[in-house]
């Protein structure tokens, strides 16, 4: 069958909770390739919440209903400090970007305490900005931004991933709302070792099959290349859900 849309491939699900260091409870979810460990992990960073963003946001829903099956990656989701999703809602009130730092670390002791392989941070939006503004604070191989806004994260965080042997992969649709490739150009120009990637056609919202297959193989190229190219049919047993 055609690989698109929601669908959801075999995988090991597991609703879970995280606890941050100022008392909340987040939750979440992580999905785990089914029968295999995991050879990476992607830390996913949701949308703005009070624009509709939450971990059911639909390219992170995609990413964790595709990629433990198509390239063996464990997908960890979940709702920032008061947002609400079909999962449910985490405690706090959402923080514009400041106290969401403990919510990035909760995510991260998470990872730490499983043992969850290779952590990445994916971030789309607002989730670009916490992992700009967080994610050197952890022990990461790296992050994927996926349109990138660079309303909260400031010129000096941006730099400061300058010279770190952490990569930095940064998706720029042609057409975003907020931040189009030559704007980013000059935003990333402090960072000479970014790899800044222009989607032709993209839009913000990365709307669309072509858009998502597009997404999803530029984070597993970065993350589990010998992966690729991500197969657009699905030949193993029927797919769950």
């Amino acid at each position: 069958m055609e690989i698109r849309g929601p669908m959801l491939l075999p995988a090991r699900r597991e609703d879970i909770e995280l606890e941050t260091l100022d008392g909340l409870t987040l939750v979440g979810e992580l999905a785990l390739p089914e029968t295999r460990d995991p050879v990476a992990t992607l830390v996913t960073l949701h949308p703005l919440p009070t624009a509709g963003g939450f971990m059911d946001s639909h390219i992170l829903r995609k990413a964790a209903g595709r990629l433990p099956a198509l390239a063996d990656l464990a997908v960890l989701r979940f709702n920032t400090r008061g947002t609400t999703s079909p999962r449910g809602t985490s405690d706090g009130s959402f923080d514009g970007g400041r106290a969401e730092a403990f919510d990035v670390a909760a995510a991260m002791d998470f990872v730490r305490e499983r043992g969850l392989p290779r952590p990445w941070l994916v971030g789309w939006s607002f989730g670009t900005e916490l992992a700009l503004k967080y994610g050197r604070d952890h022990a990461v191989e790296g992050a994927v931004l996926l349109s990138p806004p660079l309303h909260r994260a400031t010129d000096e965080e941006v730099a400061a991933w300058a010279g770190d042997e952490r990569r930095l992969i940064v998706l720029v649709p042609e057409f975003d709302d907020y931040l189009r490739p030559d704007a980013a150009t000059q935003r990333f120009a402090s960072v000479p070792e970014a790899v800044l990637i222009p989607v032709e056609g993209g839009k913000h919202l990365w709307v669309g099959e072509n858009q998502t297959r597009r997404v999803l193989t530029e984070i597993v190229a970065a993350v589990n290349p010998d992966a690729l190219p991500l197969p657009l049919e699905w030949h193993g047993p029927a797919a769950d859900g």
